[in-house]
């Protein structure tokens, strides 16, 4: 799954351009798990030479490998990207939860947080003999089209909500997907009503998911629980509403460490 990081504008002169361009060749290695400078030049339009100059300075500083004549991703990044997941005590204060419910259900579990308009993959837990989904831990994903970004933005306040869809399109990730905004504003009055939401096709036509919010004092989601299963192919639909009464005992169990802790 991709989501663009680079639509950004320039802003009074402070955006650094060349730190845009070293993440970009950063993104499209991870895309490509390695590539060379030629490939690099094709995907991103830059020339040769600047290509070459980000690869060799995140080289020399232990964050790009070379073999050969390709690059990949150093694993200065698996160590920032740990860091950057323990500094939110919300994985260690969550993870037990999500262990227990992915071996009651045997369904992915996933504890999914807002960041920049996003969801992203917190935790992602896949029980012995169940199926790998598409997207893995620190993956961003499209809020309306996931059962977990559903009842985030469901459990933000009105004005935050309109602001949000006033700055991007929902783009159609499946036919499935709801990316008519008048549409999602009515889905996600029903997911407060019954505090959960469904993915049904919407983000993978192979997976359905339901999450339920993790809320504060305020009942604003701070993060989502979620569970997914392939969609059965011998079945018209994949029934996760089974699964509703153990999500809502999972948060109420989160929550209360949150309060408590």
């Amino acid at each position: 799954m991709t989501t663009n990081r680079f639509d950004v504008a320039q802003d009074d002169g402070y955006l650094a351009t060349t730190t845009v361009t070293s993440f970009r060749i950063i993104e499209a290695l991870k895309r490509h798990d390695g590539a060379t400078v030629q490939q690099l030049v094709e995907e991103l339009g830059l020339a040769s030479g600047t290509v070459y100059k980000h690869l060799n300075t995140l080289q020399s500083i232990q964050y790009v490998d070379k073999d050969g004549s390709e690059y990949r991703l150093g694993l200065g990044f698996l160590e920032l990207g740990i860091a950057a997941r323990t500094q939110r005590n919300l994985y260690n204060q969550t993870y037990d939860s999500l262990e227990s419910l992915a071996e009651t259900t045997g369904g992915v579990t996933t504890l999914m947080v807002p960041e920049h308009g996003f969801g992203v993959y917190l935790t992602q837990i896949v029980p012995s003999g169940a199926t790998t989904p598409p997207h893995q831990e620190g993956e961003r994903a499209h809020l309306h089209a996931t059962a977990g970004g559903k009842v985030i933005l469901a459990y933000q306040p009105t004005e935050t909500v309109e602001s949000w869809l006033e700055n991007r399109t929902l783009p159609s990730l499946t036919p499935f997907t709801i990316s008519d905004p008048e549409e999602l504003q009515s889905e996600l009055q029903s997911v407060r009503d019954r505090r959960a939401a469904h993915s049904r096709r919407e983000q993978f036509e192979e997976w359905h998911a339901v999450a339920a919010p993790v809320t504060d004092d305020d009942d604003e989601a701070i993060c989502a629980v979620g569970i997914k299963k392939p969609v059965d192919p011998n079945a018209d639909t994949t029934d996760m509403s089974e699964f509703k009464n153990l999500l809502g005992s999972t948060v109420s169990s989160i929550e209360s460490k949150l309060r408590f802790r």
